[in-house]
């Protein structure tokens, strides 16, 4: 229903059209930005379900191969052998941005190249299950990471999905049917108004025009 508050002129109905030009193209440009929003969202999904899979079965196998280790080595040479790790992880965060949201990038580098150069003890008293389990999280790390990112992203990228879809939906279902009633108010008040005007134009004119008769008439009395 029109807002009937609303001045009818035509200086208010011609920037109500501007006003509707601009929520029109925002409107779809918001839908276009939600659509591709929702496609690289769906995308991060999938791979942070693949992720998390991994990752799972990398801890779950880092575990087992601890458990194993455990049982086949004496508690105080355990941790005798994981005291003081022999590789060091500098993890470095940063933002990219897709579509206006700031999604986290998680970028890591270790003290020394070398892949394998991950065990801080001697192998003469330690067994071969928790040499699996070292290099099983070693191995899990970039996944880990990665999975990170992922979910902070996926989480990032659903709170501005469901902002954006507000908006679009205040636009479509809300400002702009609002403006369009307006407009249409308008424009009918002021048509209303230039009828009114046309009809008091013409009885004016009629009026005028009976004047004249009448004048030309008292005109030709006074002759005859």
């Amino acid at each position: 229903m029109a807002n009937t508050n609303v001045n009818p002129t035509r200086m208010e109905l011609t920037r109500l059209k501007k006003k509707l030009v601009t929520a029109t193209r925002g409107h779809k440009l918001l839908k276009d930005k939600r659509d591709e929003l929702m496609r690289q969202f769906l995308d991060l999904v999938r791979e942070n379900k693949v992720l998390r899979e991994k990752v799972e079965a990398g801890i779950a196998a880092a575990n087992k191969n601890f458990v194993l280790a455990r049982a086949g080595m004496n508690d105080e040479v355990l941790n005798v052998a994981l005291m003081a790790p022999m590789q060091e992880v500098y993890l470095e965060a940063s933002n990219r941005n897709v579509m206006s949201v700031e999604i986290p990038v998680f970028e890591y580098k270790t003290r020394t190249a070398d892949a394998n150069n991950i065990y801080s003890y001697g192998y003469a008293f330690t067994s071969a299950d928790l040499d699996s389990a070292v290099k099983s999280l070693a191995d899990i790390l970039p996944e880990m990471l990665r999975l990170a990112e992922c979910e902070k992203s996926c989480q990032l990228m659903a709170a501005e999905i469901e902002k954006t879809r507000r908006r679009v939906n205040a636009l479509e279902h809300v400002m702009i049917p609002d403006m369009q009633d307006k407009i249409k108010y308008i424009t009918m008040k002021l048509d209303e108004n230039e009828r009114s005007t046309q009809i008091r134009l013409m009885k004016v004119k009629d009026m005028m025009l009976e004047q004249a008769h009448h004048y030309k008439e008292r005109q030709n009395e006074e002759i005859a």
